[in-house]
C-alpha cells in the first residue's frame, strides 16, 4: 500500500506564489514518474506538470513559464513551485505517483490540496 501525504495549499493573491509538496511512502520500491493534476470547480481534471525519473519534465501550456515541478528521489516527494498565480489557477490539486512495488506497477493519487488565488 502506498500513502501519498500533500500539503502546501492555501489562500494566496493574484501574482503570488505557493509550493506543494507531495510525499509518497508505503510499499514502494522505485517510482517512475510523478505528476500534478487538478480540478477546478465544474471542470475536468487536467495534468498540470509530470516528470520522471530522469528528471525530464512535461507542462500544460498552462503552466509553462510559471510553475516549476521537481523531485528529491532520497524522499520520495514531488514538488510543485506556482509563480505568477491567477485567479484561474484556483483548483483542487492532487498529486500522482507510479510505482513498483509487492503489487507490481502501482498508481496512485493524494488526497488534494487546496488552492485558491483571490484578491
Amino acid at each position: 500500500q502506498v500513502q501519498l501525504v500533500e500539503s502546501g495549499g492555501g489562500l494566496v493573491q493574484p501574482g503570488g506564489s505557493l509550493r506543494l509538496s507531495c510525499a509518497a511512502s508505503g510499499s514502494i520500491f522505485s517510482i517512475r514518474a510523478m505528476a500534478w493534476y487538478r480540478r477546478a470547480p465544474g471542470k475536468e481534471r487536467e495534468l498540470v506538470a509530470v516528470i520522471d525519473n530522469g528528471g525530464n519534465t512535461n507542462y500544460a501550456n498552462s503552466a509553462k513559464g510559471r510553475f516549476t515541478i521537481s523531485r528529491d528521489n532520497a524522499k520520495n516527494t514531488v514538488y510543485l513551485q506556482m509563480n505568477s498565480l491567477k485567479p484561474e489557477d484556483t483548483a483542487v490539486y492532487y498529486c500522482f505517483v507510479n510505482s513498483f512495488g509487492y503489487r507490481g506497477s502501482q498508481a496512485d493519487w493524494g488526497q488534494g490540496t487546496q488552492v485558491t488565488v483571490s484578491s
